[in-house]
């Protein structure tokens, strides 16, 4: 069985694909106070997201290279069993 918050991590990737996000709204769409599901805390410990400061822009989250990899096989990985 799949674990659940392996899912949630790949829908918060998919949601930073196509571009960093401000601090601000990442916090609001996907911080929980639920000690089961660490969807932020864990994309953080795996390195797959990195928080960017940007004069002009505040704090922006972006994937790193190793965020856009485990994207990329997990939908490589979908498309075989579809």
């Amino acid at each position: 069985m799949p674990d659940p918050v392996d899912a949630l991590i790949l829908d918060l990737l998919t949601w930073l694909a196509p571009g960093p996000r401000p601090y601000g709204k990442v916090m609001e769409a996907w911080r929980t106070s639920c000690p089961r599901l660490t969807v932020w805390e864990d994309t953080l410990d795996r390195r797959f997201v990195t928080r960017e400061q940007t004069p002009a822009d505040g704090t922006r989250v972006a994937l790193t290279p190793a965020g856009r990899a485990f994207l990329e096989k997990s939908r490589s990985v979908g498309s075989l069993s579809a």
